[in-house]
């Protein structure tokens, strides 16, 4: 069973940049599309960037597109969340998570996805 640990939260600046890394255990990681989701205090889980298990397709949120990048290193067993111009709406929780599906589109539902990271809070002050 491969496990997700997430990393690189903070506190930062509105306009400001982290990058969150999410580390997975286990020789099976290039088996999961990975997908990004935040929950901000009294709000449900959201979706905000997935790709699939090759990294060739990715999708974004409306609200991170243009802002958010998502990668993945296989070799390294990473899934990356590069956030750029952060506002203080996207303070959250940020989880990664792993979707053992065989879609070769990487689902936005968080219900497809298999196993889940604890989260790193993210918070922008403005």
């Amino acid at each position: 069973q491969v496990q997700l640990v997430e990393s690189g939260g903070g506190l930062v600046q509105a306009g400001g940049s982290l990058r969150l890394s999410c580390s997975a255990s286990g020789r099976t990681f290039s088996n999961y599309a990975m997908g990004w989701f935040r929950q901000a205090p009294g709000k449900e889980r959201e979706f905000v960037a997935c790709i699939s298990r090759t990294g060739s397709r990715v999708v974004f949120a409306d609200s991170v597109k243009g802002r958010f990048t998502i990668s993945r290193d296989n070799a390294k067993n990473t899934v990356y969340l590069r956030m750029n111009s952060l506002k203080p709406e996207d303070t959250a929780v940020y989880h990664c998570a792993g979707d053992l599906g065989r879609s070769a589109v990487p689902s936005t539902s968080p219900r497809s996805y298999d196993i889940w990271g604890q989260g790193t809070q993210v918070t922008v002050s403005s």
